[in-house]
This record gives structure tokens, C-alpha cells and sequence, in this order.
């Protein structure tokens, strides 16, 4: 019986990272605030840390939150940067 809500535990954690790492980040950064302020209404952590904790809990690890570094965004488009290279002239075939 242990053994099963172990079992559980692990799975809904898992089940819930999962839902936070491919959450939007608009959603993730509330529910960041959201969180912190609720951990801070609680009396678990002073004000300063909560602002540390939603801050670090809105932040997206890696690629797949363009929002974070920029690195895929548009600011490389804009400077040419990954601009297609020139075609050649083709020529009509006889």
C-alpha cells in the first residue's frame, strides 16, 4: 500500500513539472506571482524572498521559451542574420 502512494506521489509530481515546463509563459509568470504571494500570505517566506521565488519560478530553462534569451526571436531576422542566401539566375531549358 505505501509502495502505491509513493508510486502516486511521483507520478503527480511528474504530471505537474510537465504542466509548468509547457505552460505559455504569460500563465507561468502569474501563477508565479500567484504562488508566491500566496506562500508569503502564509507566513512561509518574507517579502523579499517572494518576489526571489516568483521570479525564479517565471523563468523557462532552455529553449522552447523565446521570451527568456531572445536567441530565436526576432532580433537575429532583423539584423540579416539568418537571411536566405541569394538564388542564381536559373536559365530556361531548350
Amino acid at each position: 500500500m505505501t509502495q502505491q502512494i509513493i508510486v502516486g506521489l511521483i507520478v503527480a509530481l511528474a504530471a505537474v513539472y510537465a504542466v509548468w515546463r509547457w505552460m505559455p509563459a504569460g500563465w507561468r509568470r502569474s501563477a508565479a506571482t500567484k504562488l508566491a504571494a500566496g506562500s508569503h500570505r502564509a507566513g512561509l517566506v518574507d517579502a523579499q524572498r517572494a518576489d526571489a521565488l516568483a521570479a525564479s519560478l517565471g523563468k523557462s530553462s532552455g529553449c522552447g521559451a523565446c521570451d527568456s534569451c531572445g536567441a530565436c526571436g526576432t532580433g537575429a531576422k532583423a539584423n540579416g542574420a539568418n537571411a536566405a542566401p541569394e538564388q542564381p539566375a536559373q536559365r530556361s531549358v531548350r
